[in-house]
């Protein structure tokens, strides 16, 4: 048998503008880009937006945001075009209209014209009777008298797919050999009453129609693929289809207690990340973990590492648990990996309105490119550097009366006056003297540095944990430094 890997690959994204992207609609998009770029084939993406309640334009452009964002590029689809364009589906009627005319003609579906109430009817029935629930064929072989008697009665009709009466067997890319027998596959509609034409129909259709090779989606995909598979049949008989194309179905992304992640859990959505300051590149590295490995001993690498390395045959089967501490992790690894011109750059947003709680004219380029080196080796997510470096550009540090609570004890008054005095004859332009002064402040009051710092730092900074405090107090200056120091006194004073 032909690899089918010696074919051109082409692969699909086929996402529905419906809100905010949900992080396992973005694992999948990774997926099958990282694929694509890894056989060097194509990938594509697509619009699925046939649903007019649901889909919004402001949801289409936010997917495009979105995908820019991570930096998946597309070969074909919307903006760029391609060979089998148009790439959304609400431009695309006329040809769904047209094939499903064709599987009427041809045999392979036919009008359903029972009534909601018929259908559940009979599903309670053949439930009772501990019998399969699904269609029961009911129109299948109507006669033409017998369609024109529905039609005379003013019924509307559903186009139901005929299903073969035979098992079918594929080899799912993730999960090997699968069996489905005929009887747990129903006929099914793939043309609702008003003529729109259904998912079931339009998305295999376009698989067909754009020479899809590989379909790599989600686990919950896994029962229709069965329906799709005989109607690619039809459509090779037709002429429409070339080929069927390999399938993998991608393990769940689990939430909290063992349940799939869904849009309702708060840390579903791409944006939230994205707000709270990830790197896409840290973002789409850990998005890799959930269901593949790059190696038993590396869980942080390149995006361009895991094209080279990516092989759908080592995507495993279980469902994937997102653990948001090793998110946070891997992407503060990813902080550290940028050179420091680069995440200077990167903060700068979370350095603006509306994340600043400074003036915009109290925000000292210099001084912020002096501790963004600094900065680089503490933060997690992008977001965490307001906070540790709003000391620098406001008036007075934030007041944090636990901060203050910790740090002042008793005697906290007389070892900043200590430390005052030795920091202000200092060399201000060596961090190393600033410890020095502290330390020696510290020893005079019997206390180590880490005791004899605390109360600077609060005095200073407004916080009890920050970036490293000497090279904090050089940067901040010793005007402001000791002014700070001494508005802390009087508040203890008082």
């Amino acid at each position: 048998m032909a690899n089918p890997l010696d074919a051109k690959v082409r692969v699909r994204f086929c996402p529905s503008p419906t809100g905010n992207p949900h992080v396992g609609l973005v694992r999948t998009a990774l997926f099958n880009w990282a694929f694509a770029r890894h056989h060097g084939g194509t990938f594509v993406f697509r619009i699925e937006d046939t649903d007019a309640a649901r889909d919004s334009e402001e949801s289409y452009n936010q997917l495009l945001d979105s995908m820019r964002w991570l930096g998946f590029t597309w070969d074909e689809g919307p903006e760029i075009g391609g060979p089998h364009a148009p790439y959304r589906q609400s431009q695309r009627m006329d040809i769904y209209r047209d094939v499903a005319e064709k599987l009427l003609a041809g045999g392979y579906a036919y009008p359903c014209y029972c009534t909601t109430e018929e259908l559940d009817a009979r599903r309670e029935a053949a439930r009772a009777a501990g019998k399969p629930s699904g269609y029961d064929g009911h129109c299948r072989e109507l006669s033409a008298e017998q369609k024109q008697a529905y039609e005379a009665e003013g019924r509307s009709h559903v186009v139901r797919f005929k299903m073969p009466d035979e098992a079918t067997t594929f080899t799912d890319l993730v999960r090997g050999e699968i069996t489905v027998q005929a009887e747990n596959v129903t006929d099914y509609g793939i043309v609702r009453a008003n003529g729109a034409p259904l998912y079931t129909l339009v998305n295999p259709v376009d698989d067909a129609l754009m020479e899809i090779t590989h379909v790599l989606r989600g686990e919950d995909l896994l029962s229709s693929t069965p329906r799709q598979i005989a109607l690619y049949k039809a459509l090779i008989d037709l002429g429409i289809a070339k080929a069927i194309p390999q399938f993998g179905h991608l393990p769940y992304v689990m939430g909290e207690g063992n349940k799939k992640l869904s849009k309702r859990d708060p840390q579903a959505s791409l944006n939230v990340y994205r707000e709270r300051g990830f790197l896409p590149e840290g973002l789409l590295n850990y998005l890799s973990l959930l269901g593949w490995s790059f190696s038993a001993d590396q869980d942080v690498f390149s995006i361009e590492d895991m094209v080279a390395k990516f092989d759908i045959a080592d995507v495993n089967a279980n469902p994937a648990r997102f653990d948001l501490k090793k998110a946070e992790s891997i992407n503060a690894d990813h902080i550290r990996m940028l050179d420091e011109k680069a995440f200077a750059a990167a903060c700068e947003p979370w350095l603006r309105a509306p994340h600043a709680n400074w003036a915009p004219e109290d925000f000292d380029e210099k001084a912020w490119q002096a501790i963004a080196p600094h900065a680089q080796t503490r933060v997690t997510v992008l977001s965490d550097i307001t906070a540790n470096v709003d000391f620098l550009f406001l008036e007075r540090p934030v007041e944090d009366e636990a901060s203050w609570t910790k740090a002042m004890k008793e005697g906290s008054d007389a070892l900043l006056r200590t430390a005052r005095a030795k920091l202000e004859s200092a060399d201000w332009t060596a961090p190393e003297s600033l410890k020095n002064a502290v330390l020696a402040a510290g020893e005079e009051h019997g206390l180590k540095l880490g005791k004899a710092q605390a109360p600077v730092r609060v005095a200073v900074t407004g916080r009890t944990v920050g970036l490293p405090l000497f090279e904090s107090l050089e940067i901040l200056g010793k005007d402001k430094t000791l002014a700070r120091i001494d508005a802390a006194l009087a508040r203890l004073a008082a």
